[in-house]
């Protein structure tokens, strides 16, 4: 041992420059971060929630009350809050809705956490306890979930209604829910062992301004939003060989620049003449292969659109990627990178219509390989967030296909939870037992929420809530319209077990992952602003620490 450290004397093997936050105030730093970004969405929450406006640095302005949007687009520079907003983007990929409940748990574990760490329970404890606490939840959500019927239409309706209530799509859900139904059974398929698989890449949206949302339609096969290249093209095909190229139909150019010295008008003529023919060559390559159709993704030369049009060739180009993907599975066609090695098999086979009106193309294969849900609304914005909510609609209809379990919403899941979850405290030794408790409060945030964010008492929600589940009506939830204490189930305000399990999981993993920080070190050249502590925690200028609640975050 060193001299130096023998007596007593530290040894410094940190730069000037770092940062350091140790123990309660490094606890303090993150909860209060991760409780900076739950508070930030708790107001959407439930059909009576709130919208968030978020203008990004180009002015480009974003209405929505779904949570994951309003998270990926703050402008965000904390670790731990960080941490946080990756619930909401699990919740989302895993389940497709449930992102706000899922992130205002998180912040509410943190919050009952910080309590009981000032009663001197060790977080170690705390984490052990919200595990065992968020264990037994997932195994009651599976007592208390009802099996259902994935061939009944009525329930799908009514999952795919509470999950666009309080959205964008709220006008005409009764419309949406069913158009979502019925795309969410045309793609849906048995896999060898029974079970119903949703394949969703089968699904596709387009959206359309200048309509209204009650004029918004489910399709068979696929649309493309372009005009034909050339006024003399047929304008529609039946039983057409349909090409899908990703290539340009233009002169191509050397890899290498170089100068051409021309010296007399022939010379000009000579390489005019050259791109005109390889131009033609290119179209008589596609009339060779039998195409009717080409729908490219790049380019194509005016020269090579009247080629194409004495052919009889309808086609149009700068098509989306996504367009031609989708449409690959619709009409069974490969996309061509190639145009040289392309043979007959490659093409597809369908049938394109033109709509004048909407001054798009349906495009529909002989099986039907897939469906589009076409959205459309009077602006953009209006269209962005009908499209926000249709997603969260199709994938919660899709979960509860695939999984065949739903749970009573309006806070009932929460409070039967809550008392149940109290009752297997007591079956837990030591301070863990606590945290159950804790864990059990925490949950309970969901009914409190949905009342406040109603006009509604919270206080006496909750205890008329907990007045009919000690009864037994364990699908006892709030009815935010009208302040009433009624069966959910029954009434229609129904989501998939699934979405909730997934809540609960990663509410207490992202909760126990900040509990278990007690020590925050950040490198001199690691921070943002250097020099700058303003908004930091104390000791963590350039962290991005919250000061005053959001401060260094947004």
């Amino acid at each position: 041992m060193s001299q130096r450290m023998q007596q007593g004397q530290p040894m410094i093997v940190m730069s000037e420059d770092s940062q350091r936050v140790k123990d309660e105030n490094a606890q303090d730093y993150n909860i209060s971060a991760a409780r900076a970004v739950a508070e930030s969405v708790k107001s959407t929450l439930g059909p009576k929630g709130m919208d968030k406006m978020l203008v990004d640095s180009m002015g480009s302005v974003t209405i929505t009350n779904d949570g994951v949007t309003i998270l990926q687009e703050m402008d965000i520079d904390n670790p731990t809050a960080e941490m946080i907003i990756e619930v909401a983007e699990t919740q989302e990929d895993e389940a497709g809705d449930g992102t706000t409940t899922a992130v205002s748990i998180a912040g509410e574990l943190l919050k009952n956490a910080e309590d009981l760490i000032e009663q001197d329970i060790h977080p170690t404890a705390i984490i052990k306890g919200f595990h065992m606490a968020s264990e037994q939840a997932r195994e009651e959500i599976n007592d208390i979930a009802t099996e259902v019927d994935t061939e009944d239409e009525d329930l799908l309706r009514s999952v795919a209604e509470t999950s666009m209530t309080g959205k964008g799509t709220e006008v005409n859900k009764e419309h949406l829910a069913e158009l979502i139904v019925e795309a969410i059974r045309q793609v849906t398929v048995e896999d060898d062992e029974g079970n119903n698989v949703v394949d969703l890449e089968f699904l596709n949206i387009e959206t359309q301004t200048g309509h209204s949302t009650g004029e918004s339609d489910l399709l068979e096969g696929g649309i493309v939003d372009k005009d034909p290249v050339h006024d003399n093209m047929p304008t529609s095909a039946e039983d057409a060989d349909i090409l899908l190229l990703n290539e340009p139909i233009e002169v191509e150019e050397t890899d290498i620049d170089t100068e051409v010295s021309v010296t007399d008008p022939d010379q000009l003529q000579q390489f005019l003449d050259r791109e005109e023919k390889q131009l033609q060559e290119k179209v008589e390559q596609i009339a060779d292969l039998g195409a009717d159709v080409v729908l490219c993704q790049k380019g194509i030369d005016d020269l090579a659109q009247h080629y194409l049009a004495k052919e009889g060739i309808l086609a149009v180009r700068r098509a989306k990627k996504s367009d031609l993907e989708f449409l690959s599975e619709v009409v069974n066609a490969a996309i061509v990178s190639d145009l040289g090695s392309a043979t007959a098999a490659d093409l597809g086979h369908g049938d394109l219509t033109r709509d004048d009106e909407d001054e798009l193309f349906y495009v529909e294969g002989e099986d039907a390989h897939g469906v589009t849900l076409l959205l459309r609304g009077s602006t953009d914005h209006v269209v962005d967030e009908l499209e926000r909510g249709v997603n969260d609609a199709l994938d919660v209809v899709a979960q509860t296909v695939s999984d065949g379990r739903v749970l009573a919403g309006g806070g009932a899941i929460e409070v039967e939870l809550a008392s149940r979850l109290r009752d297997y405290a007591d079956s837990v030794s030591g301070r863990e037992q606590l945290a159950v408790e804790a864990f059990a409060d925490s949950l309970e945030l969901v009914p409190r929420v949905l009342a406040e964010n109603a006009g509604l008492d919270s206080i006496d929600t909750l205890v008329d809530l907990r007045a009919a589940h000690d009864e037994g009506d364990v699908e006892a939830g709030l009815n935010v319209f009208t302040g009433d204490i009624e069966n959910t189930n029954e009434t229609g305000v129904v989501e998939p077990a699934h979405a909730k399990e997934q809540a609960v999981t990663s509410a207490a993993e992202a909760a126990n992952l900040v509990l278990k920080i007690d020590d925050i070190i950040s490198a001199g050249d690691l921070s943002t602003d250097k020099g700058d502590d303003e908004g930091g925690a104390p000791g963590a200028g350039g962290m991005g620490g919250m000061g005053g609640g959001m401060g260094g975050m947004m």
